[in-house]
């Protein structure tokens, strides 16, 4: 918990203001809330809460991996853009791997390392961390799309489970038709 603190604190130092109202939505043992600022207690971004799978579901993907996927797909995608020295990431790291268990076989779920795909990221227009991209095929989706996807929505910070899952429901699963 004090590694939390001394980290929320350098967060606080470079832009990121932290106030006493932050503090006081963090629940390090409730993942329920919904007006999270920051979500997890885990300091590595590798590491997940302890479930019934010991693979990850989430799986890191190379600028190349990436484009395949683009191009042949027949799930919905969420592309998490991170850094390893990104604190915000590896807080919601555990966050991303439980939401990915929870949909597997309906959704993919991606991290896409933005030091290592430089190229990649800046195509993507990533500018903060971590940015979570959601796409479905082209044709039902926002503006913006990618190659064969179209960007359903772009999230700058961290998530918690509950929240992305969220996310995936309103942009995947519900019927997005107008009368």
């Amino acid at each position: 918990f004090v590694t939390i603190i001394v980290f929320l604190s350098a967060l606080g130092t470079s832009g990121f203001s932290l106030t006493p109202q932050h503090l006081s939505k963090w629940n390090p043992a409730s993942s329920t809330s919904k007006n999270l600022s920051f979500v997890g207690t885990t300091t590595s971004r590798s590491s997940t809460k302890s479930t019934a799978s010991t693979s990850n579901v989430a799986t890191s993907v190379t600028s190349e991996e990436l484009e395949m996927m683009l191009h042949d797909w027949d799930l919905p995608l969420v592309i998490d853009a991170y850094a390893s020295w990104c604190g915000p990431c590896l807080l919601m790291a555990p966050e991303f791997e439980a939401a990915a268990q929870e949909l597997e076989g309906k959704v993919r779920f991606v991290k896409l390392d933005t030091e290592k795909e430089e190229q990649m990221a800046s195509r993507l227009h990533i500018q903060g961390l971590p940015t979570m991209l959601f796409l479905s095929k082209l044709g039902d989706g926002l503006s913006g799309g990618i190659n064969g996807g179209a960007l359903k929505d772009r999230i700058e910070g961290a998530m918690s489970k509950e929240d992305i899952l969220a996310l995936c429901e309103e942009h995947f699963f519900t019927d997005q038709e107008v009368n």
